[in-house]
């Protein structure tokens, strides 16, 4: 099945289902709970052992605790008595933290090798516990000399209704969209440890609020198995994320990975129901931008069969170029093009 597939082999459910991988038909779902033993904290590294090995086709649960840890938990005014044991747990034992972000995995997918990509379907994304937090760090975010001190809130989550409400701020409902904000795959071995923080070719943390439940992200791969790992859940976020956190919060998850060993990808992409997604990432927001358009005119061209200046032409009509994120480091921007254009 292409990447990006055609809208007309979209609408061809039976060809669709023949393309997929064999192993797709005697699908398995493998379990990574919240445990110390599944969770590595705040970096990518292709040599770390998996802590699971799957097969294209197979689906994966997982559960994952926020950002940081507890302790905003506790200063932002969440009890103790409502944190997870299985939270206190991989707190208590994870004492190796490069990054912010606890990470399931890595995942070894067999048969994935330097040069292929992974394709990650968002089957299932729900909340693990139903609260969270947000704030800045001093000195931090987008206006770093505006907000010299800290500042936290906490966020409760209505599972049900799908909506989450600031502590202490009457008056505001904000609605929820959950996503993991970080998803990658490990660097060449002699790239050494990658901190979480920020992302990059290996894709990472991208803070895309738009990579939700139903949506389909690309990575490439750089190391054997691709050692995918997943984690940093988040409630709901803003384009830009501008203070430096979305509504962090511990969410759970079901993946299906499947491997392409005929396709090749310099940088991520991804696929909602309606629009597919170009990315760009840089320390500089005006190459981002540039390597988010480049993206989505090679994809023109490769799958659409668009000459290059009508790609071009087409994406300044019709692309929506957002603010990933302003936050990490690296600086993210992605487009949006509507899958309605393809008739």
């Amino acid at each position: 099945m292409k990447i990006f597939a055609r809208m007309w082999l979209m609408l061809l459910a039976v060809t669709i289902l023949a393309a997929e991988p064999a192993a797709a038909q005697g699908r398995t779902t493998h379990q990574l709970p919240l445990t110390p033993e599944n969770i590595h904290w705040g970096y990518y590294d292709a040599s770390l052992e998996p802590v699971l090995t799957v097969r294209s086709g197979d689906r994966i649960y997982f559960e994952n605790m926020l950002a940081r840890g507890l302790e905003r938990l506790r200063l932002a005014g969440i009890a103790d008595a409502r944190f997870l044991p299985s939270m206190v747990a991989v707190e208590e034992a994870e004492t190796v933290r490069v990054g912010s972000h606890p990470l399931n995995g890595p995942i070894y997918v067999e048969g994935a090798e330097p040069g292929d990509v992974l394709e990650v379907r968002f089957v299932d994304i729900g909340f693990l516990t139903p609260y969270g937090v947000s704030g800045f760090l001093p000195g931090g975010g987008t206006l770093p000399t505006d907000f010299p001190s800290a500042g936290l809130r906490a966020f409760e989550i209505d599972t049900i209704a799908g909506t989450t409400t600031m502590t202490g701020v009457p008056g505001i409902v904000i609605p929820a969209r959950p996503f993991f904000g970080s998803i990658g795959v490990a660097p060449p071995l002699l790239g050494g440890r990658i901190n979480s923080t920020a992302p990059g070719y290996h894709v990472g943390n991208l803070d895309n609020k738009d990579l939700v439940e139903g949506t389909t992200l690309f990575l490439p791969v750089h190391a054997a198995g691709g050692l995918l790992s997943i984690g940093d859940g988040h409630a709901a976020q803003g384009d830009g994320e501008v203070s430096g956190t979305a509504i962090e919060t511990s969410l759970y998850g079901t993946i299906e990975v499947v491997l392409h060993k005929d396709r090749t990808l310099g940088w991520p992409r991804a696929e909602t129901p309606t629009h597919y997604i170009s990315m760009g990432l840089d320390s500089d927001l005006d190459e981002a931008a540039r390597i988010a358009t480049r993206e989505m005119v090679e994809f023109l061209v490769s799958e659409h069969g668009l000459a290059a200046g009508d790609a071009y032409i087409l994406c300044s009509v019709a692309l929506d170029l957002r603010v990933t994120q302003l936050v990490d480091g690296t600086k993210g921007i992605h487009g949006m093009l509507a899958k309605a254009l393809f008739r």
